[in-house]
């Protein structure tokens, strides 16, 4: 796939897609003959990942970790575990701020409903 292929199925920018093989984030992209990005299965796979990764909240850098400690080889599996374990304990806890937000905004508005049908607002 081209480029400008792989930007549209994943709705990232080419320069998006750029930027992360160049920082690391995804490994070096298949190049054609020509030298050309030719995206494999695996290099889809890899912008699969990131864009994943990226939207849960996880840093480039980390990104990039992950990514040097696979190209090292089976030996890395260990490292690679425990960085995987640490940003899921972050999101985590993420997870249980965003919870504990939602339930006070369920309790205001549950306020504000009580308010529209007695005419009284009894908590602000």
């Amino acid at each position: 796939m081209t480029i400008s292929e792989v930007s549209q199925k994943y709705g990232l920018s080419q320069d998006t897609l750029r930027y992360y093989e160049k920082v690391g984030a995804i490994p070096p992209v298949h190049r054609n003959k020509s030298g050309v990005r030719d995206y494999t299965e695996d290099d889809c796979g890899w912008v699969e990942l990131v864009k994943c990764m990226r939207s849960a909240g996880l840093a480039v850098e980390v990104l990039a970790e992950y990514v040097r400690l696979q190209l090292e080889g089976d030996e890395t599996i260990p490292q690679r575990r425990q960085l995987l374990v640490d940003q899921r304990e972050q999101l985590a806890d993420q997870l249980k701020v965003i919870q504990d937000t939602m339930m006070r905004l369920d309790y205001k508005i549950s306020r504000y409903d009580e308010a529209m049908e007695t005419g009284v607002l009894t908590w602000e």
